[in-house]
């Protein structure tokens, strides 16, 4: 898994167009990011993803859309642009969505009021492997999943490999959780990969909404 990137690219699917605006202008103010792209429907993103281009490091995604709903689009955009973190940016706060988009691979959830410091830390989270998430939300979607009551499994995960698979529910990066294992970068980014391969999982928004669905941490 990358290092944080030197400048993060980002695209923004979103079709308020004051806000939209706004929002690509801020960001690309900020050092050290770059907001490349615009559109206002996953369409849109999906076309550009099958040409030629530089692809984002990071999407921001807008839930209520024209025609594929940002939640419909996450699993097409994971296709198209694999090692890209998506972040919801919606003013929703409803459950369903937020268990819907968690659980589809999105590595993020804000929400619109959220200010630009607020989301362009985000950005860089989920850049360098983080999972950000507005804490109100991150508190909500600990509760859904503890209400589903889903079965514990096993499925053969080695202390350490818990170790990992927590620190990642807490939303830290690869680095941090070396950092906080005493272990090397390499060797933390082994045991998740070994994490994903026995949860059956590609991705950590997965890995994180599989591990507190099932009671695993």
């Amino acid at each position: 898994m990358p290092e944080t990137p030197s400048s993060a690219n980002v695209w923004l699917i979103e079709d308020h167009k004051t806000y939209g605006e706004r929002l690509m202008r801020a960001l690309n103010r900020l050092d050290g990011m770059k907001c490349s792209q615009r559109f206002t429907a996953c369409e849109d993103a999906f076309a550009a993803l099958t040409e030629p281009t530089q692809p984002p490091h990071v999407l921001l995604l807008d839930v209520e859309l024209p025609g594929v709903s940002g939640i419909e689009g996450i699993a097409r955009l994971r296709e198209l642009a694999p090692q890209a973190a998506i972040i919801i940016l919606t003013v929703f706060e409803d459950d369903d969505k937020i268990f819907r988009a968690i659980c589809a691979g999105a590595a993020g959830y804000l929400l619109k009021t959220s200010n630009t410091e607020d989301i362009a830390a985000a950005i860089r989270s989920a850049a360098a492997g983080g999972s950000p998430i507005n804490p109100h939300i991150a508190r909500r979607v600990l509760e859904m999943f503890s209400k589903a009551n889903v079965p514990h499994k096993d499925y053969g995960l080695t202390p350490r490999e818990l170790d990992i698979l927590k620190l990642l529910v807490s939303g830290s990066t690869i680095k941090d959780a070396a950092a906080q294992l005493g272990i090397g970068y390499y060797t933390a980014d082994e045991y998740i990969r070994s994490v994903y391969v026995k949860l059956q999982v590609r991705s950590r928004g997965s890995a994180i909404a599989k591990a507190v669905k099932e009671g695993l941490v």
